[in-house]
This record gives C-alpha cells, sequence and structure tokens, in this order.
C-alpha cells in the first residue's frame, strides 16, 4: 500500500504551472498540479486515456473539446475523454487539482 497526503507538500513554481508525479507505473499516473494565480496548461490531451481531474483547492476554468470554460472549485470532479483537447486557467488565487490517467506512455 502506498498514500500520499494530497492536502499538504505543495509545490508552485511562478512562472509556469507544476505538475508533480505522485505515482508511476505502468497501468497509470497520478499528477498532483499546483498553478499560480493567472497560470494556465495549455490546451492538450491524453490520446490513449481518459482524464479524471479532483479540484483540491482555488478555482479555475476549465475548458474541453468545445473550448468553453467552466469554472469549478474545491471538490469537483471533471472528466475529460480520452484524446479529448482541454485546458485550465487559474482564476485570481492558488489553484490545486489532481488528475489520474491510465497508463503511462515510455514507461517500462
Amino acid at each position: 500500500m502506498k498514500t500520499f497526503e494530497l492536502m499538504s507538500g505543495w509545490a508552485f513554481h511562478d512562472q509556469e504551472p507544476f505538475a508533480q508525479p505522485l505515482h508511476v507505473a505502468a497501468d497509470g499516473r497520478i499528477l498532483r498540479f499546483a498553478l499560480r494565480p493567472g497560470q494556465i496548461v495549455r490546451e492538450h490531451s491524453a490520446p490513449h486515456s481518459p482524464v479524471y481531474t479532483v479540484v483540491l483547492s482555488g478555482h479555475g476554468m476549465f475548458a474541453g473539446a468545445d473550448g468553453k470554460e467552466q469554472e469549478f472549485g474545491p471538490h469537483a470532479l471533471i472528466i475529460f475523454d480520452s484524446a479529448e483537447n482541454h485546458s485550465i486557467r487559474a482564476m485570481d488565487e492558488d489553484l490545486v487539482f489532481v488528475t489520474f490517467l491510465h497508463g503511462a506512455p515510455g514507461y517500462q
């Protein structure tokens, strides 16, 4: 069994969002993102996995394939389909969320 404290030990980068790998294995990845106000995770996709995201702290604007932003805050679950383009933007406060993906490309 492995455990992680999701609500402590956050690390931020001043110039860009920080994605901290909490767990990486052949069958999946768990990443904790920490964004300062105004930082953006630019549009991208996970071609081989749905993306399950849970907001831990703060509020952000999340956009899926249609490009329309929607605001979500703590305890929200956002699901992006496999290969769905998506982006995230922190609003006027720090934004922290955890993301779960199937598989880890290139992981042996």
